[in-house]
C-alpha cells in the first residue's frame, strides 16, 4: 500500500474535541462489525511517554531522540505505556493540557500515520477517527465523516465527564481548537469530501444512524 492509498473499507471519522466523534466512532463500528482504532489514544499514549521521561512538549528534537524507545500498546478498552497501564491517565488533564504540543510535532505524527497505515494494510477494513484521517492518513476512503457541535456543546459533554468548570473546560477547548486547525503537520479541518455532521442537539444514535446508512450506500457492509 502506497503513502495514503487504500482499497480497505475505511470509514474516516474526524473532528474536535468533545464532538462525540469516539463514541460515534465505537458505536458505528459495532454495529458494522468493522475493527476500530482511536488514534487520539496513540497521540496520548506518546504524550504520556513524553511526560513520563520529563520532556517538555514544545521539545521536539528531545521528542526525537527518545520516540523510538516509547512503547505503547492499544488492547480493547486499555492502553498500556512503557508497560503501564495508562489508560486512565492518557485522559487526564495533564496529557489533556500537552497533547495538542505534542501532536504538532512532524516526526510524531509520521511515525503515528505510518503505523496507522500499516493497522489499515493489516485488517483490511475499519473505523478510524481522529482529526487527520480522511485528509492525511486515508485521503481516498470511500467514507469520510467530519463530526462537529457548537463549543458549547462540546464543553458540556466534557464538563459532566471531568466535574470541571464548563467555562474552563470550553475556553481549553477552543485553544485545542486553535493549535490543532494551526499546526504545520496535518491540521485539523474537513475532507472535501466529507460528509459533516453537527451532534449539537441531536442524539448520538441519530448521528450512528446516518453513518451507517452511508456505509451500506457505499457497500462497505
Amino acid at each position: 500500500m502506497t503513502a495514503g492509498t487504500t482499497t480497505a473499507r475505511v470509514i474516516a471519522i474526524d473532528g474536535p474535541g468533545g464532538s462525540g466523534k469516539s463514541t460515534v466512532a465505537k458505536l458505528v463500528a459495532e454495529r458494522t462489525g468493522l475493527p476500530y482504532l482511536d488514534t487520539g489514544a496513540m497521540y496520548r499514549a506518546i504524550t504520556f511517554g513524553v511526560l513520563q521521561r520529563g520532556i517538555e512538549p514544545t521539545d521536539w528534537a528531545a521528542i526525537d531522540d527518545a520516540l523510538p524507545d516509547i512503547q505503547f500498546d492499544l488492547g480493547i478498552g486499555t492502553v498500556v505505556v512503557d508497560g503501564v497501564d495508562a489508560t486512565q491517565a492518557i485522559r487526564g488533564a495533564e496529557v489533556t493540557a500537552h497533547v495538542s504540543a505534542v501532536s504538532a510535532n512532524p516526526t510524531v505524527r509520521s511515525a503515528l500515520v505510518d503505523l496507522q497505515r500499516k493497522w489499515i494494510a493489516n485488517t483490511g477494513a475499519g473505523v478510524l477517527e481522529g482529526r487527520d484521517i480522511g485528509t492525511v492518513v486515508v485521503p481516498d476512503a470511500p467514507l469520510k465523516v467530519f463530526v462537529t457541535a457548537s463549543v458549547r456543546e462540546r464543553a458540556r459533554r466534557r464538563s459532566l465527564e471531568s466535574g470541571e468548570d464548563i467555562d474552563a473546560v470550553e475556553a481549553d477547548l477552543l485553544r485545542r481548537d486553535k493549535a490543532d486547525s494551526e499546526r504545520t503537520a496535518s491540521p485539523l479541518h474537513a475532507a472535501d469530501d466529507a460528509v459533516t455532521v453537527d451532534t449539537t442537539g441531536v442524539e448520538i444514535e441519530q448521528v450512528v444512524e446516518q453513518i451507517v446508512a452511508l456505509a451500506l450506500e457505499r457497500e462497505l457492509i
